[in-house]
């Protein structure tokens, strides 16, 4: 198989069947890991001892260097097993079946989607305490006291940021170097969600994963919102979405954001749909004041409603056509290897 059918095949699997929980995933696997390997590394001393910040950055990065190399090398080691051309015809069968499902767990469409909808779909049924105990599972912040409003802005938000993360990133990573690159894009993904917080326990030692989560997100967060703006000019001519606002908010707002990258999607998704995400958020029992992004065109409830499914929607149609850019990028680096 050609790494564009590879890709073709694994988006086209993980549309159908997502992130099965009987499945064992890679991710999981990587999770699994980072906590085994943080019990050795993520000390503060001797007993009664303060926590010396050198040294937790030093096991920050080997944390880093362990992982992302780790997982890059046994993904490079998977790839030439199976993937091998002189494998015998059943067991090439197999072996491009099992190649194809991990390829596809790098992409998280089915699954954003999903755990999207299920917010969505309890807010529309008045169900509020199982919206926030469903958003909960996807964002970091506080949900316990959001009313309607701010459990759909909050979805939209973690749509459009994961849109970059679980989507464009790992195929644009594929696209560049295939399974094993995209594989340790996503090891450095899930260390950063796992230990780069600015808190008291990751703040030095989760430093090196949050920093390198950063640089490999900035292409692909920059692209998110290209492909994003793109959508909305495809669904435009059909739905009340804004391509032209989608690209002004990302060009006005885009940085209005503690990441260096988040923003970028934030911004073109809020102005595709007309709406304001950011603002203040409660993380920890405390109020972290974020900026605005975007502008309200209607204020209303059942507005952000609309909108969210709206938001859906044009999740599908960035995700599409990202699938279709990674494809171009395969071809054009086939071309120049000729």
């Amino acid at each position: 198989m050609t790494e564009a059918m590879v890709l073709t095949l694994a988006y086209i699997i993980d549309l159908i069947i997502g992130d099965p929980r009987q499945l064992p995933h890679p991710v999981r696997l990587i999770g699994l890991a980072i906590e085994k390997i943080e019990v050795f590394l993520n000390t503060s001393g001797p007993a009664g001892k303060a926590v010396d910040p050198g040294r937790q950055k030093w096991s920050g990065l080997a944390l880093v260097v362990i992982i992302a190399g780790a997982v890059f090398l046994i993904s490079l080691l998977v790839t030439q097993i199976l993937m091998n051309p002189h494998l015998p015809a059943a067991a090439s069968y197999f072996a491009g079946a099992i190649f194809l499902y991990l390829v596809a767990s790098t992409i998280a469409t089915r699954e954003l989607l999903s755990a999207a909808r299920g917010v969505i779909q309890s807010v529309s049924q008045d169900n509020i305490t199982q919206a926030r105990e469903r958003l909960s599972m996807i964002v970091g912040r506080d949900t316990g006291k959001l009313d309607k409003k701010e459990i759909l802005r909050a979805t939209i938000e973690t749509l459009a940021e994961n849109i970059s993360d679980g989507i464009v990133a790992p195929m644009f990573y594929f696209a560049l170097g295939g399974f094993p690159l995209a594989m340790a894009y996503k090891a450095v993904n899930t260390l950063d969600s796992m230990v780069g917080y600015k808190n008291e326990k990751y703040i030095y030692y989760g430093r090196a994963s949050a920093k390198l989560d950063d640089f490999l997100n900035y292409i692909p967060a920059r692209l998110t919102g290209g492909l994003i703006v793109a959508a909305a000019f495809v669904m435009g001519s059909f739905s009340n979405i804004s391509g032209r606002d989608a690209f002004a908010i990302m060009k006005r707002d885009g940085r209005n954001h503690s990441s260096p990258n988040s923003g970028i999607p934030e911004a073109a998704m809020a102005g595709a749909l007309g709406i304001m995400l950011g603002g203040p958020s409660v993380y920890g029992g405390v109020v972290i004041e974020k900026p605005f992004i975007g502008e309200d065109k209607n204020n209303a409830e059942d507005y952000f409603t609309k909108v969210s499914e709206t938001c859906l929607s044009m999740t599908r149609m960035t995700s599409f056509i990202g699938f279709l850019f990674a494809l171009g990028i395969l071809y054009g680096r086939n071309l120049l290897w000729r």
